[in-house]
């Protein structure tokens, strides 16, 4: 397989979608900024809601899923539950192992900006196909 030159309609394409995925990060900062809590809680809020639910997720896989290593993690949890979106309890099966589930006001946060990124994600779901489309394989032989 042959690399092709790369072109500056490439480049403009590569820009075109990254700029649409910022506009989409950005405008979920301001989501979660309007619920109430930060960006990175609601990324918090939504890796425990979205791992092993409902048993709770584990203090490391939540640091897998939002790339922080296990320290920053706690932090973040800490930090969470001392504002009451998050709890933490101790496994029934594994007493060594550590879960964190939302509370209720974590699920309201959640529930509310998770709602409004369904609405953005319906609305830029034709725009991002478009981008997609555009940047094609990368690659001719």
């Amino acid at each position: 397989m042959t690399l092709r030159k790369l072109v500056d309609d490439d480049y403009q394409r590569v820009l075109e979608f990254r700029t649409a995925i910022r506009r989409f990060l950005s405008w979920s900062r301001d989501q979660a900024t309007e619920a109430g809590i930060t960006p990175t809680q609601h990324q918090l809020l939504l890796a425990v809601r979205g791992i092993d639910y409902p048993t709770g997720a584990t203090i490391s896989r939540i640091a897998e899923c939002l790339l922080l290593q296990h320290h920053s993690a706690v932090e973040l949890i800490d930090r969470a539950v001392a504002i009451g979106l998050v709890k933490r309890l101790t496994d029934t099966a594994d007493r060594r192992l550590v879960r964190v589930r939302l509370t209720a006001r974590g699920e309201r946060a959640l529930e509310q900006i998770t709602r409004a990124h369904f609405e953005e994600l319906d609305r830029l779901a034709p725009q991002m196909t478009r981008l997609l489309a555009k940047i094609g394989p990368s690659t001719s032989g």
